[in-house]
């Protein structure tokens, strides 16, 4: 059985002033080095999906890949392209570039729900993470008949309509999908790190 795993890494960063928040540091590490850090440890192969230039992630070492459906402006088309280069493993998980404290354990768990529902999704704190998942690769004439012939444009949508599992994480001491979208949860990272995450 082979696990790739892939990063999210879209999003305009809107509310970081334009700053790109993969790139953001916590302790001297940048979010995406900490993100890559946790998940590569829980996987077959790593790649990151991203538009724009792709030289800014070339220390990583991986692979990156842009959208193939440049017209949807949503996750969607980066979990679709996620899929589409996955193909030949078993199972895609899928992570944000902005959750340094994700569970060492998430894909294996995400993973093992998936095959007895073919897809996945991380919750805590009462609340779905629709990014955060496990999928069966074979799912992904399914993502392209919901965007090409149905329109469907939000991953809440899709997770839905494949019928994903949720599998729940505690969120004590903190959140391990905690995210980083504003300087203000930048803030509360690094006092999440200071504690010890």
């Amino acid at each position: 059985m082979k696990i790739v795993g892939a990063i999210i890494a879209g999003g305009q960063s809107s509310r970081m002033g334009g700053t790109e928040k993969a790139f953001l540091k916590l302790s001297g590490k940048t979010i995406m080095d900490l993100v890559v850090g946790r998940f590569d440890q829980q996987v077959d192969g790593l790649f990151i999906n991203s538009n724009g230039d792709p030289r800014r992630f070339s220390e990583i070492g991986v692979d990156i890949v842009p959208d193939h459906f440049t017209r949807v402006t949503t996750p969607l088309a980066g979990l679709h392209a996620c899929l589409r280069h996955a193909k030949d493993a078993d199972y895609l998980v899928t992570v944000p570039s902005d959750t340094p404290f994700l569970p060492i354990d998430l894909a294996a768990r995400l993973v093992g729900k998936a095959k007895e529902s073919r897809a996945a999704i991380a919750h805590s704190a009462g609340q779905d993470h629709y990014i955060i998942g496990a999928w069966t690769t074979d799912l992904l004439t399914d993502i392209e008949d919901a965007i090409q012939r149905d329109g469907l444009l939000r991953v809440k949508d899709w997770v839905q309509r494949v019928s994903a599992a949720t599998v729940t994480w505690p969120h004590m001491p903190h959140d391990p999908f905690f995210n980083v979208n504003t300087p203000e949860d930048l803030k509360m990272a690094a006092r999440i790190v200071s504690a010890g995450s």
